[in-house]
């Protein structure tokens, strides 16, 4: 049975939430007893049932169950799973070749990804790209263009940040638990300095808190030793964090006048999710460098650095690349999506999602008194949980309401410094009536648990 999600996007998977079984089912249980076995206990998991098929809203687990999808494989999935271009580009890319390594023997779908970076990226100016696999390559990779450009050595991040679980990427990334815990030493000249965060900041405007920002890069640093700034626009693992308007300008002027590379990480916010093809679109932010994945190529693994020419240049012939960066399936794919996300117009779909989940998150607020604070912007929306009527984080209630929604067939996820955030982050082509039926899951499960 074909379903039609818009006039342009059809899927095969009934879009639906079913319960056949308990989830996990009983064959969702048999390969979790296998995983145990066969997988290392210290790759993490959210929810043990196992799929076989996806597609717009809905993921279908191998005892049948139909899952609402609220979490688009943390934000991979923009475009949807199986989006009819993707397939289409894959399958006749898989039978030309799969691989020779861009740096052997080039071919044109690296090419046309850089130069559909170019293009979307904010900023007039010229821009070149390299790609990588994943989103902590990407960062690594332009602290090293940074570097190089510079010459300077010290990078500037941000507390709630998150980066990556490479050892240059774990000492940017702030949590310790599970991403840093047990894995030092890290990487030298990082340094952690104040994020803008408006539900724990008392009210300071984004400008003042950048001052102090500034005013300590100044201080302990040296405006003059640090080669890059790099921020999440809206950090994602921190809790969804939307810096008061003001700080990202602030910091980027801060930047211009010292010479200093201002890298915005858009790696979980690009592509549509924010309702502009990049976060940093909001405010009008223009970075030096910017770094992609997890949307790029519709769930194949890609990932890129965008920038300024003269910077991108910086580094010697042969100092960016590795095997597989850019390999030639995952370009066809990111052509793909990023045609279907143009024709789709998600951008529009991402702020209408956002008018939807707000209000229902405000509704639950409302009715609740435990969600501190909501924020976002377009499909990537989160809920603060706190303890009743105050701003003091309740982790156990977090997790409680996401298990409940687990167990109903609705996939959330968590997030957060003090792990007591809820974020949604549904694929953009997800159907109103599948997301609204997906958060009436989750008030239920609010109810449920304080009822408790």
């Amino acid at each position: 049975m074909l379903i039609a999600m818009t006039d342009h996007s059809i899927t095969s998977v009934p879009q639906e939430r079913r319960l056949v079984t308990e989830i996990p089912g009983p064959l969702s249980l048999e390969l979790q007893a296998r995983r145990t076995a066969a997988v290392s206990s210290a790759v993490g998991g959210t929810l043990a049932a196992y799929i076989t098929a996806a597609g717009g809203g809905i993921l279908v687990d191998v005892d049948g169950n139909h899952l609402i999808d609220l979490g688009a494989g943390i934000a991979v999935v923009n475009v949807g799973n199986s989006a009819p271009r993707v397939v289409d580009a894959v399958s006749e890319q898989v039978a030309a070749f799969t691989h020779t390594c861009f740096m052997v023997t080039p071919y044109e779908g690296y090419v046309a990804v850089c130069e559909e970076l170019n293009r979307l990226t904010p900023g007039n100016y010229a821009k070149k790209s390299a790609l990588f696999n994943s989103g902590a390559e990407a960062v690594e990779n332009a602290i090293k263009i940074a570097r190089a450009h510079t010459g300077r050595q010290m990078v500037v991040v941000f507390e709630h940040a998150y980066h990556g679980r490479t050892n240059l990427t774990m000492a940017m990334t702030a949590k310790n638990m599970p991403y840093k815990n047990s894995f030092g030493p890290f990487a030298p000249e990082i340094y952690r300095l104040p994020m803008s965060y408006p539900f724990h900041d008392g009210g300071r405007k984004g400008p003042e808190v950048a001052l102090d920002v500034i005013s300590r890069i100044d201080k302990e640093l040296g405006a003059q030793n640090v080669a890059a700034i790099v921020i999440e626009p809206i950090q994602g693992e921190g809790g969804f964090i939307v810096p008061a308007p003001g700080f990202l300008g602030a910091l980027r002027e801060f930047a211009t006048d010292n010479g200093i590379v201002f890298v915005a990480d858009e790696i979980q916010t690009g592509f549509c999710r924010t309702g502009d093809w990049f976060a940093c679109d909001d405010e009008g932010i223009v970075p030096d460098l910017m770094t992609t994945a997890k949307g790029i190529a519709g769930g194949l693994p890609l990932a890129a650095v965008t920038g300024r020419a003269d910077i991108m240049d910086s580094a010697h012939v042969g100092g960016l690349g590795g095997t597989y960066g850019g390999n030639p399936l995952a370009c066809a794919a990111a052509l793909a999506a990023i045609e279907t996300m143009t024709e789709l117009d998600l951008t529009a779909a991402a702020r209408r999602i956002e008018s939807i989940m707000r209000t229902r998150l405000e509704a639950i607020a409302a009715a609740t008194g435990v969600i501190g604070d909501i924020r976002g912007r377009g499909a990537m929306m989160a809920a603060e949980i706190v303890k009743p009527n105050s701003s003091t984080a309740d982790p156990d209630l977090t997790s409680r309401v996401a298990k409940a929604c687990h167990a109903q067939g609705v996939v959330v996820l968590t997030a957060g410094t003090y792990g007591n955030v809820i974020r949604l982050l549904p694929p953009l082509v997800i159907g109103d009536d599948l997301l609204n039926e997906g958060l009436d899951v989750l008030e239920a499960a609010f109810i449920a648990e304080l009822a408790l």
